[in-house]
């Protein structure tokens, strides 16, 4: 979708998705004023003259804000062309770490904390199952990029990672996978499970954790203990989505 059509959505639809939900952050507030006056002029303007004919020629600025897929357009090929320059001969993996809708509320009002973890939480457990030698035995590359919705544009957390088959051992040398995904499903899923959850329990025994009113009773140590256990009956299972043919489909996935 090109950034017209973008702005063509907020301008319709932005003051009443504002009247509906007044509680928005100051991040979405900034994007959504910059996606309303990228390229209108409201953000000023640059003029070209030319030196022979006088011809006079106006441009609107750009709002460079990094959600506006217009201006970002060039970065991210910038950012593609270098990742490219990092690709070792190796089968690449798509691995999706989900966390349960359980945990949303929590998650929605604890969004800089809890995302961060989970990027820690993603990238450590496929880092040391790699460098086990029991599945890789070397430490691969990783990409990770978050993901807050759906196809239907539901609150749905999860983490696409973007993981070599290959990678450095502990003497410095290459090692690549036999071509399918080395670390069993089980595996992974008991890993960052655990993981997360004994992050998170730090976090609340820390008092890190806000609560808003839809998870206010989870100040309740009893209560918290009972939320707590019944994440660990959840099915956390991972999803290996595919495996791309070379870095070039695997970053062309992402950027889409």
């Amino acid at each position: 979708m090109n950034n017209s059509k973008i702005q063509q959505i907020w301008n319709f639809s932005y003051d009443a998705f504002c009247e509906k939900y007044p509680l928005r952050s100051e991040v979405q507030d900034k994007t959504s004023r910059a996606i309303i006056n990228c390229k209108t002029g409201n953000l000023g303007y640059n003029v070209n003259q030319c030196t022979d004919c006088v011809h006079i020629k106006f441009h609107n600025n750009s709002c460079k804000n990094r959600n506006c897929p217009n201006c970002q357009a060039v970065s991210k090929e910038v950012w593609v062309d270098k990742r490219r320059a990092e690709v070792m001969d190796a089968p690449y993996f798509h691995v999706v770490f989900t966390l349960p809708h359980e945990l949303n509320p929590l998650l929605y009002c604890n969004q800089k904390l809890l995302y961060g973890l989970l990027h820690r939480c993603s990238a450590e457990t496929l880092l040391e199952l790699s460098k086990d030698k029991k599945y890789l035995g070397a430490t691969p590359g990783i990409i990770q990029v978050l993901h807050a919705w759906n196809q239907e544009l539901d609150y749905h957390v999860h983490m696409h990672c973007i993981i070599s088959g290959g990678g450095i051992t502990e003497t410095g040398k290459r090692k690549r996978s036999k071509g399918k995904f080395f670390i069993p499903v089980y595996v992974l899923r008991d890993k960052f499970k655990g993981k997360f959850l004994a992050e998170l329990q730090k976090l609340y025994q820390q008092e890190k954790l806000i609560f808003s009113r839809s998870c206010e009773k989870m100040k309740n140590g009893y209560y918290w203990r009972e939320f707590r256990d019944s994440l660990y009956q959840k099915d956390w299972c991972p999803y290996i989505k595919e495996t791309f043919n070379g870095f070039g489909n695997a970053i062309e996935y992402l950027g889409r």
